[in-house]
């Protein structure tokens, strides 16, 4: 029975089989066509053995490894590639399922292809997940064809692997790469002119596109002209100062809405991810608050190498919650633990003026000691019916009532603002970049 474990049978063998039975029927009103057929199954069943023979002559006719990342991005397009390897002697037609986590849903067939003998192919796909956690792969399933295609013979290569799905790495590391050449502006960050002068000097390095000319150090530019050929040189600044920066991420049911298969925790977390390596990288101290119905997790603002490894690991075990957020363990939290003024990004969603103004009293004391910026979301479905003309009256009835919502999210943002408390009212897909607007903005005014 184990040699039977991989054989499995072609649509061709069938479309023939079904032609026999037909002919054979045939052959009652048409007598001559009874020693045809007799010599085709004949023919046939030789044709099917010398098929099985091809396909199962040899061990090690196909192979195939899959290459998967130790770690893939949450909310991200991640890059996977299944190697295959033609060991026969003749051309086959291939059929690659691979057993991906069961948390994509999805057992079809990944890649059909041909393959010369000898031949090596690597079939690259992408994979997005929606979840944090872990994910387990399973086998690499390669079903085979020969020239003939009665057959199919199954090679089944155990590649089982445990992979953990982090928050967006792959959009920090777009950040970073495009901060470390001043074009942010790539992803919708605005070049901020800064006030004052609260920099220091750094280094001389190179030029870079979108750098300020009135940087350029042309003694140094003369002097690396002369030993290693023609380069600007630039003087680079730093803050002066290193100022902390918390991000505080509300785990409550208010951020389990969906919005393309990511929580609204999830893109806090992106962002909070994003935000504080960006502020690594202005020299600034990140440092994390997670809370709920009570305070999770605190990490102290720092600077120093590995901080923003420790932020991605707290971030990854992070779960919304369905009880109400406690904003009063919060603020006893933050004023027990936080005693540097310090920035805090607080993460967050409010639906109506009355859910705000609960939870305003705290707000304003966590203002009065620290700089604090509210960051919630705007209600992206609310916006198309809102955007959409109103063709009959239970549209206009709908239409209404929905600008009733969004004229409430924009009285929380003037209410808050009366109380010198800053905000960003954003669409979940614009959160990162909105964020790092802000705390730029704040920086350029040297409010922190």
């Amino acid at each position: 029975m184990t040699f039977f474990r991989p054989l499995f049978v072609s649509t061709r063998l069938w479309f023939t089989l079904i032609s026999f039975v037909l002919l054979f029927v045939a052959a009652y009103a048409f007598p001559f066509l009874f020693p045809l057929v007799q010599v085709g199954v004949v023919v046939f069943v030789g044709l099917t053995l010398l098929d099985g023979w091809l396909l199962f002559r040899s061990e090690a006719g196909l192979f195939a490894r899959r290459e998967v990342p130790d770690r893939l991005s949450n909310g991200d397009q991640n890059p996977l590639t299944v190697y295959l390897e033609n060991r026969y002697a003749f051309r086959v037609d291939t059929e690659v399922i691979d057993e991906i986590p069961f948390q994509f849903q999805r057992r079809d067939v990944l890649f059909r292809a041909q393959l010369q003998p000898r031949e090596t192919r690597a079939i690259r796909y992408e994979l997005r997940p929606t979840r944090r956690g872990e994910y387990s792969f399973g086998a690499v399933n390669v079903f085979v064809l020969s020239p003939l295609g009665l057959l199919k013979r199954r090679y089944q290569f155990e590649q089982g692997k445990l992979v953990a799905v982090y928050p967006s790495f792959l959009q920090m590391r777009q950040y970073e790469l495009l901060a470390a050449t001043n074009r942010l502006n790539e992803v919708g960050v605005k070049r901020i002119r800064r006030l004052g002068h609260s920099t220091e000097f750094e280094q001389v390095r190179p030029y870079t596109t979108g750098d300020d000319v009135r940087t350029v150090n042309w003694k140094a530019t003369a002097r690396r002209s002369d030993t290693r050929g023609a380069s600007l040189q630039i003087n680079a600044y730093q803050d002066e100062r290193s100022q902390p920066v918390y991000c505080l991420i509300d785990k409550g049911r208010v951020m389990r809405s969906p919005f393309e298969g990511l929580t609204l925790l999830d893109y806090a977390i992106n962002a909070s991810l994003v935000l504080s390596n960006i502020a690594l990288l202005k020299q600034d101290r990140a440092g994390l608050l997670t809370f709920s119905n009570h305070v999770g997790q605190l990490l102290p603002a720092d600077r120093r190498a590995g901080q923003l490894l420790k932020i991605m690991e707290v971030l990854y075990r992070q779960k919304t919650r369905f009880q109400e957020t406690d904003y009063e363990s919060l603020y006893a939290t933050v004023r027990t633990n936080i005693r540097q003024r310090s920035l805090l990004l607080l993460f967050t969603n409010f639906e109506t003026v009355s859910g705000m103004q609960r939870q305003l009293p705290y707000l304003r004391r966590l203002a009065k000691d620290h700089l604090l910026l509210v960051i919630f979301f705007e209600n992206t479905e609310l916006r198309a019916l809102l955007d959409q003309p109103a063709p009959d009256t239970e549209a206009i009835y709908l239409k209404t009532i929905g600008e009733k919502f969004a004229y409430e999210k924009k009285q929380i943002v003037r209410e808050l603002g009366q109380y010198g408390i800053q905000t960003i009212l954003t669409s979940p897909q614009n959160l990162t970049a909105n964020t790092v607007n802000k705390y730029l903005e704040l920086k350029a005014r040297n409010m922190i």
